[in-house]
């Protein structure tokens, strides 16, 4: 058969278990870029896994790992039948030569300067392929570990000393390359450029060398000295597979050191390779250059010549690496070259040179160079890798199958949050009750070596009371980050974004945003701080905007207080609304910014779905406790400061104008003779809450709370729930505790007593049109849920939020939630009264 009678298809037309050979990708920008980095070149075989639950997006397998496309972005792949396999062309294999030039910065005996007794290592891999916790054994760090990609986001840096050398690691963000697709893939190369790292440790997945080894060739490209470490050896092992290390290592002219991270096995052997390679001392270790061919490889040339005689530029950059990027037509190379003053210069010789290749292979110049690489990679572990058996995984297939089902798909992740939830809820209730005695406890302790006054009720009611109330929360967080640590060493968190993709996607999100939004219904915090897996920054800001309408575990408590103190009946019905009415407005704000504040981006969905791993008790329960130190060191401190403040504005002045003599009314009872001691105690008690209640009105958070009455009273709320509102600013949990004191509740009385619950009912205006009347009706009890689930996020949200965008951003979020929750109950409230 004739190349032009092919069968030629599109990859989304094929169906389940169809394999099919690309023959070309189309597209164009960030897409094509990335499809074709992860190996959907020419010649590939891709295999059809199946759709998700929703028929988008679908699982394809290729190169020996799993990969999730929108069935958009697969119908810009062409493909034609396995049996016409023979027909497809392939890169000619050319093998390595000797490099004749290496960048000035890198390679010598000390690098960059540094004396022997320094090495300064950098960390490089591809999401998955454990660098983060090669990174962690090593240096003893404990740096946040998951089966999915983006993990790791900002450079984390450690130091250790091995053998009397001391090892200065940096564990770079996760990337499959090295150019400008996201943010990550900028700073993995502008660091490697300007720290000018001694030795790089490219860290490899040797169950997916394929793969994997593009960003080695562009690491090669750039001739800087690099160390492999192949990483989870032991899986590579069982699978069956052979490969003959010293060969490839050869070939490339990189040493290769098998590695099993979370075992700690391989890693000595690693630094002291790392060592050696510093000091020029491993026989392997040198300089090549990749043979891309003929026709690239006099393209190459002619560009490098125009770059080799600028010294400022050779300082900095490999000319033959140069050379290639400015082929590739790599934006921010060519940006960078204008610094130099060369820009228009080379993008002459390069267009001239782009034109011709383009003429000749019939393909964008980008897709030329990654056809070539993985040609390449395929050459060189042809010669070094013999396959395993066909069947291996089947195990983990099977249990993919189920989870991703297109009819038990839904139920089984609804039942694992449910799961989650539940004992979030029901398990960490008993450590939380420990807890909470313990801060009373220790209030009281402290009460009994302080005599009355203002630096007494700081420390008891503002810095004990204040943290407390972080502190009692502790055990959900733990629960639930620890079956968040599950899912995410599973591989399960991956799968969760590929079966709800499609939905994600019509209200203008990535299938990536799903997993921090979980993640808000236990703390919107690390919520937040969870969307610096996405790429794009637009889903990124969309995630954040969103997310505090996610109910965490802080506004429960307010929930349970209203609905077992309001509603009589169906209290788990309005509960679940409570919650169900948060997701509803999150879909709605999110459609609305997309259609108001972004330009529309319709990200692709290409997505790596990780091999299913058995997660270790170890490195689960360390996640665990990583994460609640993160919470606790980021909460306790925002927290603190603004209890404290709260609570100074709610005991200054102490000067007030009360308007009746409530000490001396309590006076003439302890002095009367024919009460009983009981009834003295209890009309004293009514006098001192009362002269409580006018200090509090008197007090600066009470004036405040005055202030604002004429602004939520169209809600059907009274300064006093004015007052909670504010406090809840600071965190949701202060709600409660500030309703208490408001109310006049006996917080000392036991929790299942009611009395709380009983005041709420007995609340009547005090002033105004509605004078007389109760309060907390069903109708205002619900409205102010509704306020309370929408409103200003907690200080440490907005801390967050300001952390990973902006201060704009943090004030935005402030602003248009409170407007948000404002008009919700004002409608609910006003239109409740209608009935």
């Amino acid at each position: 058969m004739e190349t032009g009678t092919k069968t030629k298809r599109r990859l989304c037309d094929l169906v389940n278990t169809e394999q099919g050979i690309i023959t070309k990708v189309y597209g164009y920008g960030a897409f094509r870029k990335r499809i074709t980095e992860m190996g959907f070149v020419q010649g590939k075989t891709v295999t059809v896994i199946k759709n998700a639950p929703l028929q988008d997006p679908i699982e394809y397998k290729i190169m020996d790992y799993l990969v999730s496309l929108r069935r958009s972005e697969a119908g810009l792949i062409e493909v034609v039948p396995l049996s016409e396999a023979r027909e497809a062309q392939t890169v000619e294999y050319l093998g390595t030569v000797e490099a004749t030039e290496q960048r000035n910065g890198n390679g010598n005996g000390n690098g960059n300067g540094k004396s022997e007794g320094t090495i300064s290592v950098a960390l490089v891999g591809n999401p998955n392929s454990g660098k983060t916790t090669l990174f962690n054994r090593a240096s003893g760090a404990h740096e946040r570990v998951g089966n999915y990609a983006g993990v790791t986001i900002d450079a984390k840096e450690a130091e250790m000393r091995f053998k009397g050398t001391t090892f200065s690691l940096v564990d770079l963000p996760g990337t499959y390359s090295i150019t400008e697709y996201t943010p990550e893939e900028l700073y993995v190369r502008s660091h490697i450029i300007n720290n000018a790292p001694d030795v790089i440790v490219n860290v490899i997945d040797a169950s997916n060398l394929e793969r994997n080894l593009y960003l080695t060739t562009q690491l090669i490209d750039m001739q800087v000295k690099v160390v492999i470490a192949l990483n989870m050896f032991d899986e590579f092992q069982k699978t069956g597979a052979q490969l003959d290390i010293d060969q490839l290592s050869k070939l490339l002219g990189i040493p290769i050191v098998p590695t099993v991270a979370s075992r700690g096995k391989g890693i000595p052997e690693l630094l002291q390779t790392v060592r050696d390679v510093h000091m020029d001392k491993n026989p392997v270790q040198r300089f090549t250059n990749i043979n891309y061919g003929r026709s690239i490889e006099e393209a190459i040339g002619k560009v490098k010549r125009a770059i080799e005689g600028d010294d400022r530029i050779t300082g900095l950059y490999s000319p033959r690496y140069l050379a290639i990027k400015m082929l590739e037509q790599d934006h921010s190379i060519r940006e960078e070259m204008e610094k130099f003053g060369t820009k228009e210069l080379l993008e002459v010789i390069a267009e001239g040179e782009i034109k011709k290749l383009e003429d000749e292979y019939k393909e964008k110049t980008s897709t030329i160079m990654a056809d070539a690489k993985y040609g390449f990679i395929a050459g060189a572990l042809g010669e070094t890798l013999t396959q395993a058996p066909a069947e291996r995984r089947k195990n983990t297939r099977d249990i993919d199958n189920l989870f991703t089902h297109k009819v038990f798909g839904f139920p089984i992740f609804i039942f694992f949050m449910w799961l989650m939830f539940e004992a979030t809820f029901t398990i960490g209730s008993y450590p939380m009750d420990l807890i909470d005695a313990g801060v009373g406890w220790l209030a009281g302790l402290v009460s009994s070596f302080f005599s009355e006054g203002p630096l007494r009720d700081l420390i008891v009611d503002g810095i004990i009371g204040g943290v407390g109330g972080v502190i009692i929360f502790l055990p959900n967080i733990l629960i639930l980050f620890f079956f968040i640590s599950l899912m995410e060493d599973t591989g399960y968190m991956a799968r969760a974004a590929f079966i709800m993709d499609k939905l994600m996607h019509k209200i203008g999100l990535h299938g990536k945003s799903f997993i921090p939004l979980i993640m808000g219904f236990g703390c919107n915090v690390p919520a937040v701080m969870a969307t610096r897996t996405m790429e794009n920054r637009k889903d990124r800001l969309v995630t954040m905007m969103i997310t505090p309408f996610m109910s965490c575990s802080a506004r429960l408590p307010v929930y349970v207080l209203i609905i077992s103190a309001i509603f009589t009946r169906n209290q788990g019905l309005v509960l679940f609304s409570i919650y169900a009415i948060g997701i509803f407005i999150a879909v709605l704000v999110a459609l609305l910014l997309n259609r108001f504040m972004f330009k529309k981006e319709d990200v692709p969905f290409v997505m790596e779905l990780p091999p299913y791993r058995m997660p270790t008790l170890r490195n689960t329960t360390k996640h665990m406790w990583f994460k609640a130190a993160q919470y606790l060191k980021k909460m306790g401190g925002v927290i603190l400061a603004a209890s404290i403040i709260i609570w100074a504005l709610g005991y200054f002045p102490r000067d007030v104008e009360y308007s009746r003599d409530y000490d001396a009314e309590i006076a003439v009872i302890s002095e009367n003779t024919q009460l009983s001691d009981e009834v003295k105690e209890v009309k004293v008690l009514e006098l001192q809450t009362l002269q409580e209640s006018e200090r509090q009105a008197g007090s600066y958070i009470g004036i405040l709370g005055k202030t604002i009455e004429p602004i939520i009273e169209p809600l059907g709320f009274d300064w006093k729930i004015g007052i909670a509102i504010i406090t809840g600013m600071a965190a949701k949990e202060i709600v409660v505790s500030t309703m208490g004191v408001l109310y006049q509740a006996d917080l000392e009385a036991d929790e299942n007593s009611g009395t709380l619950q009983d005041k709420l009912k007995e609340q009547v205006y005090s002033s105004g049109p509605n004078t007389g009347e109760k309060i907390f009706t069903p109708l205002v009890g619900y409205s102010f849920m509704l306020f309370v689930l929408i409103y200003f996020p907690c200080v440490a949200v907005i801390a967050a939020v300001r952390k990973e965008a902006n201060w704009l951003w943090a004030l935005f979020l402030m602003g248009y939630t409170t407007g948000v929750a404002w008009l919700v109950s004002f409608f609910t409230y006003q239109i409740g009264s209608l009935f």
